[in-house]
């Protein structure tokens, strides 16, 4: 039944954010986008934020509905599956959306942006603060604090080192990302953090391979750090079950 449940609610967040990730896939120096693909005005509840994933009029806005709910559906029964009714699952199923949301930007646009990356952190400390005061798995919390800003420290470091490379918004997003790894001990961030940097790298080869990239080509790591911290995720919730 926890299962059905998250991904019902996955479902359902899922069919919301194809406008969201229209409106914000665009440069840093861009406003949000006002109107869909084919030029009309998007309008609807919350300044046109929240609605249906597809134009009324054209049903555009970029990739379909149904598989972005049936991905973030996924995502949410598989994190239930995996944690259980232990109350860190609600800041996994709170930051779920979110993060699909920063991977269908940072595939389009190569941008996470700043209203996503920081509210991703902040629901993580606060929800998981939460469920350590309610268990009192105190250190827990502190633990995911510590890891999220050790895993952001780390993209800073890649970031200064190669700033073509990676952006602030991976460094920022890497904390949100650390805080929950960081929740379930070290070995689940370093097995999140790694596994991301892994999935990058072996996509990375594969545009080599079939002659599709180059080696300065740029691509979204976002996409894959969020991945790898799922796979961190769902081992870390298997292995304290």
């Amino acid at each position: 039944m926890l299962m059905v449940l998250a991904a019902a609610y996955g479902a359902a967040a899922g069919l919301l954010l194809p406008r969201p990730a229209h409106r914000m896939a665009v440069e840093p120096e861009e406003e949000w986008r006002a109107v869909c693909p084919g030029g009309h005005a998007i309008a609807g509840p919350g300044r046109g934020w929240l609605g249906r994933g597809h134009c009324p009029e054209c049903g555009a806005y970029g990739p379909g509905a149904l598989p972005t709910a049936a991905a973030t559906a996924l995502v949410c029964a598989a994190l239930a599956a995996a944690t259980g009714p232990r109350p860190e699952l609600v800041a996994w199923l709170v930051m779920t959306p979110v993060a699909v949301l920063l991977a269908a930007v940072d595939r389009r646009v190569r941008r996470l942006p700043d209203v996503l990356t920081l509210p991703l952190a902040a629901a993580g400390a606060v929800l998981l603060g939460l469920g350590g005061w309610l268990t009192g798995e105190t250190a827990a919390w502190r633990r995911a604090l510590l890891g999220g800003l050790l895993l952001g420290a780390f993209y800073l470091v890649l970031y200064l080192a190669n700033p073509r490379g990676i952006g602030l918004g991976d460094v920022k997003l890497a904390v949100g990302l650390g805080i929950a790894l960081g929740w379930y001990g070290w070995r689940t961030l370093v097995t999140g953090g790694a596994a991301g940097v892994l999935i990058g790298a072996l996509y990375g080869a594969g545009l080599l391979l079939v002659r599709r990239g180059a080696r300065d080509t740029a691509m979204p790591l976002g996409p894959f750090m969020i991945i790898g911290a799922f796979c961190g995720l769902l081992l870390g919730a298997a292995a304290v079950a």
